[in-house]
């Protein structure tokens, strides 16, 4: 057995990784529950710096386990999103069936099986469907609803793309490209910064060629000449 670390509430550091919430009384409202959820997670930050060998009284770490906790509140805002909602909140007929594309929205994320961070941008693309279109400012708010969230890069644009086209927009087809540098590949493990990831999720008029539609498809040409001009 190695090292035994304790929290200031005198449980052990394992017993966090069992039970976050172990210590801490049931209570009454929402408000106090939110608290006491805020209060187990330092005590976890604090157990993970002891894990670390690091002394968390040391002036430099006192304040450290606050600061953790509402960086990652802050990080993952999006579980507090509504995508859809966002999206029929802003949706007007104009008329229009042309091809509209918003390039190279910048956003950040965190790798589900590190928590370490991925970032990069997002290109997002949509037919309209009988005129209806959707104010451009709701597509970088969805990429933000679903990237401030733990994620994969390949479910991150899957989420999107099928969020716009289960909404009230109901378009005919649907892009988003996402280019992005990962964390856990340059820092740790392979450790080759620099490298890319690219990941092209496409829905409706603007997808892939299959052995049913095997027609060219000038919507899906437009597309992907669009992405490859960036």
């Amino acid at each position: 057995m190695g090292d035994v670390y304790y929290t200031r509430t005198g449980l052990l550091v394992e017993d966090f990784y069992k039970d976050p919430y172990k210590g801490y009384h049931k209570t009454k409202s929402k408000k106090e529950e939110k608290v006491s959820y805020s209060d187990a997670a330092k005590e976890n930050v604090r157990g993970l710096l002891s894990f670390m060998g690091e002394d968390i009284q040391r002036e430099g770490l006192v304040d450290t386990p606050r600061r953790v906790v509402e960086m990652y509140q802050e990080l993952t805002q999006g579980y507090q999103e509504d995508p859809i909602a966002i999206i029929n909140k802003a949706i007007f007929q104009e008329g229009r069936d042309e091809l509209v594309v918003v390039r190279d929205i910048p956003f950040y994320s965190l790798c589900e099986h590190h928590l370490a961070p991925f970032f990069g941008t997002a290109t997002i693309g949509y037919i309209p469907c009988n005129g209806r279109v959707v104010g451009l400012s709701k597509l970088a708010r969805v990429l933000d609803a679903y990237s401030r969230r733990l994620q994969v890069q390949e479910r991150l644009g899957a989420q999107i793309a099928t969020a716009l086209k289960e909404s009230d927009l109901r378009p005919n087809g649907v892009g988003v490209y996402i280019q992005a540098e990962h964390f856990c590949m340059a820092m740790r493990g392979v450790q080759k910064p620099g490298t890319s990831t690219v990941t092209n999720t496409t829905l409706g008029w603007l997808a892939a060629p299959t052995v049913g539609n095997p027609g060219p498809n000038t919507y899906r040409d437009e597309w992907m000449q669009t992405v490859a001009g960036r």
